[in-house]
């Protein structure tokens, strides 16, 4: 079976050689790849147990002990493992369908310190509504996203791309290259499944029948998300139209409905902790921290732009365009410019913001802000001379900071630039498939410039 290298995997080998193992719970949406990842981790140890406890037998152990010591004998005895002295994992699939096992993670810990626990499900999240709060400190929580475009060119046997891509900044002679297979990446996005598929095939033909497995098995899981029948419909309802809506929706009426925005609201939590679609609200503040603004109108991420690509069929239209930033009215591109930021931080809590204003005849919105140091640097994803940049030069103006970005489909380069008040900073001019290299860009430009 092919092994493809995620980047999570180097943290989880860091956490094995470490003294305090303190139990890990991988979070992210079904399918992104966690029990896959943690198997092959799995590999590590001389003695690996997996429980699924979306299976009576495993979930059993749960149901019908409540000592940690007992819990974990038994386990032993059931698989047949010896208890040694010699590392042993293990894996705790499917966390969500047994509190009790949530509650039961860190008490683990404390008595067999020399095991090593992971947990891993699409919606602890829930699981731990039923249980007490978990321990601060004691278990420590990740978040596993798709795909990113880097571990896409490692599936693909690219590492000479990747080893061009990790230059700051990437070499002009490796541009048309790499842009070639991130139109690629764009298209079909980050599942494991699809890009397994992909790297087999060499072929996007075939790929339709994952992506509508994976959505209906969304659908499926409603029951587990939904709290009652009216809630059930209203998350089927979003699921189906979230991909249609506009750059940024309304609760209320949302998907030409009937519903109201609490109902709405209440149904997009839900699918925010199952990391399916993820609500990012923008913030209005120029300088950490910057702080969401609630009131104001969200975006919606999904899961995995290749999703969305297929759930609106635009995958056949994608194919050979060669400047993404207008496409779908730029929707697409900042989409997976938004995905890539996300999966180069683990923290289920972090989210990506953007920055709006909202006044009478001014009216501004920044597509990205990233938070470097004591200030937030503003990204744009934008094709086009600088003329276009009219929000970013207004974040400018207003805050006087002397770095911008703007994510387009050519070369990288730095450019002075004053706004129309007049006030100058540098521009850094960044191909779009280095968005998984912001943070590495930022802090390079801020030290040259």
């Amino acid at each position: 079976m092919t092994m493809f290298y995620r980047k999570l995997y180097k943290y989880l080998l860091n956490w094995k050689n470490s003294i305090n193992h303190k139990p890990l719970i991988i979070r992210g949406a079904r399918h992104a790849g966690k029990s896959t990842l943690v198997r092959d981790f799995g590999k590590e140890f001389r003695y690996f147990i997996e429980l699924n406890l979306e299976k009576s037998q495993d979930k059993r152990f749960f149901d019908r002990l409540d000592n940690p010591s007992d819990i974990i004998n038994s386990v032993f005895l059931s698989k047949g493992i010896p208890f040694s002295k010699k590392p042993t994992l293990i894996f705790i699939d499917e966390i969500q369908e047994s509190p009790q096992a949530l509650k039961m993670l860190s008490y683990f810990h404390q008595e067999f310190p020399n095991l090593y626990f992971i947990a891993a499900g699409s919606l602890p999240g829930f699981a731990q509504k039923k249980v007490p709060p978990l321990p601060v400190g004691r278990i420590k929580q990740f978040l596993l996203h798709p795909f990113d475009f880097e571990e896409f060119l490692l599936a693909l046997n690219r590492k000479d791309l990747l080893d061009e891509i990790e230059n700051v900044p990437v070499r002009d002679y490796a541009h048309d290259t790499i842009m070639d297979l991130f139109h690629d990446y764009a298209i079909i996005g980050g599942m494991p499944e699809v890009v397994k598929r992909y790297v087999e095939e060499k072929t996007m033909i075939n790929l339709g029948e994952i992506y509508e497995g994976i959505w209906r098995s969304y659908r499926d899981d409603v029951e587990k998300y939904a709290s009652n029948s009216t809630e059930r419909k209203i998350i089927r309802h979003i699921i189906d139209t979230a991909p249609f809506e506009k750059d940024r929706i309304s609760f209320a009426g949302f998907g030409n409905s009937n519903y109201r925005s609490r109902e709405v609201g209440e149904a997009l939590r839900s699918l925010d902790l199952a990391s399916i679609i993820r609500t990012i609200f923008p913030t209005t503040a120029v300088k950490p921290p910057a702080v969401p603004d609630l009131s104001r109108r969200p975006r919606l991420q999904m899961a995995d732009t290749g999703l969305l690509n297929y759930s609106i069929g635009h995958q056949a239209e994608m194919i050979g365009l060669h400047d993404l930033t207008d496409f779908h009215k730029g929707r697409i591109i900042k989409h997976l410019v938004t995905q890539q930021l996300q999966a180069q931080n683990r923290s289920p809590l972090y989210k990506p913001v953007f920055w709006v204003r909202e006044k009478a005849n001014s009216n501004a919105e920044v597509d990205l802000l990233f938070k470097y140091k004591t200030f937030l640097i503003p990204i744009e994803i934008k094709s086009g001379a600088q003329g276009t940049l009219r929000s970013l030069h207004q974040f400018i103006e207003q805050t006087g900071y002397r770095y911008g970005i703007r994510l387009f489909a050519n070369e990288f380069s730095v450019e002075s630039v004053k706004t129309p008040k007049g006030i100058s900073y540098f521009l850094m001019n960044l191909p779009y498939y280095a968005s998984s290299r912001i943070p590495q860009y930022v802090k390079w430009f801020v030290r040259n410039y």
